[in-house]
This record gives structure tokens, C-alpha cells and sequence, in this order.
């Protein structure tokens, strides 16, 4: 009698893994590479020195369990300042992550001590580089609503403010479908 051979449950676990962030990792970097990236939605809030602008997010899938949040954030001080937390009730916790491609991987981590936010300069939060990650999702993230979230930073401290919700594959708030930032000639 022979013996069924029974595969490896871990092993087909990381495979799987594997398969989804090479896919991941390649969408990023085509959308990345095809696509500008235009925060400027026209709003902005001010806590301190910082200027925060184009605050958006893109809708998920019904049973997605993460999501991302975009924003510019600008430091008019003559001081660093740091995003040290950020916060939202849409999800069970969010992290401050970065994304970078080290050869044909994209690699994404958490930012333990937070986001340095250099003074007199800019930092970008957007698709495929420096974002938030809302985990364990609490509800979908729709189109056309708003999500909160509180950000705590080392110096200016508290601010809660509206990411917009966009299209699954947007690119910055206010913006419509990849496609029409394509045709912006940007």
C-alpha cells in the first residue's frame, strides 16, 4: 500500500505569501512608475508649524483587512518634529509604515519610532512609499465617505483629520480613476 504524501501546510502558506506581495510589489511599482502623485485636494490643516494636505485614502474590497492613508505633511518650523501614532475607530490599530523595493522585492515595515518630519521640509505619505496602515478593519472603506484619523506628532502634538475616500486605485484626494491621471500628462 503506498503512502499518501500530504504537502506541507506551512509551506504552501509562505508560498502563497510570496505570490501575493510579488503581485503587490508589481502593482506598485507599474501604478508608481505610470502614475504622478497631485496631493493637493485644495484643503489643508495646521497644527503648529506642520501643514497637513491632500488627506485620502481608496475604498477596499468587502473583506479586505488593511488599508492605507495618504497625506503631505510640512514643517514650517525651525525645529524636527516626528509622527510618532496615529489612530482611527475604522480600524483595530495603525502603524506608520514604509515601502522601498530592494532588487524585484517590495519590502514594507513598520516605523517603530515614528516618521521624522525635518524642519523646512516636506513629507509625502503616498502609494508605494510612506503611508499609514490602518489593520484589522473594522467595516469596508467606501467611496465618496470620509475616514478619521488622529495623528500624534513628538512636538505639535494632536490633530483628527478626514482622509477622503477615493477609488480603489486613486492616487491623491480629489482624484477619479488611474486612468484620468494618465491623461493629465503629467
Amino acid at each position: 500500500m503506498r503512502a499518501r504524501l500530504r504537502p506541507d501546510r506551512r509551506k504552501i502558506i509562505i508560498m502563497l505569501k510570496r505570490r501575493f506581495l510579488a503581485a503587490l510589489a508589481a502593482s506598485a511599482a507599474i501604478t508608481g512608475a505610470a502614475l504622478a502623485h497631485d496631493a493637493d485636494s485644495g484643503e489643508s490643516w495646521q497644527l503648529g508649524d506642520l501643514t497637513i494636505t491632500g488627506p485620502f485614502s481608496r475604498a477596499t474590497l468587502p473583506n479586505a483587512p488593511v488599508a492605507g492613508g495618504f497625506m503631505t505633511v510640512t514643517n514650517g518650523g525651525a525645529e524636527d518634529d516626528r509622527l510618532v501614532a496615529a489612530a482611527s475607530d475604522a480600524a483595530g490599530h495603525v502603524e506608520i509604515h514604509e515601502m522601498s523595493v530592494e532588487g524585484e522585492v517590495m519590502k514594507m515595515r513598520e516605523l517603530p519610532d515614528g516618521l521624522p518630519i525635518p524642519a523646512g521640509e516636506t513629507v509625502e505619505l503616498r502609494p508605494g512609499g510612506l503611508h499609514l496602515m490602518f489593520m484589522q478593519l473594522r467595516h469596508p472603506l467606501v467611496e465618496g465617505e470620509t475616514v478619521d484619523v488622529t495623528l500624534t506628532f513628538e512636538k505639535a502634538g494632536e490633530i483628527e483629520l478626514p482622509l477622503a475616500i477615493g477609488p480603489i486605485n486613486s492616487r491623491a484626494a480629489g482624484h477619479g480613476e488611474a486612468g484620468d491621471d494618465m491623461h493629465k500628462g503629467h
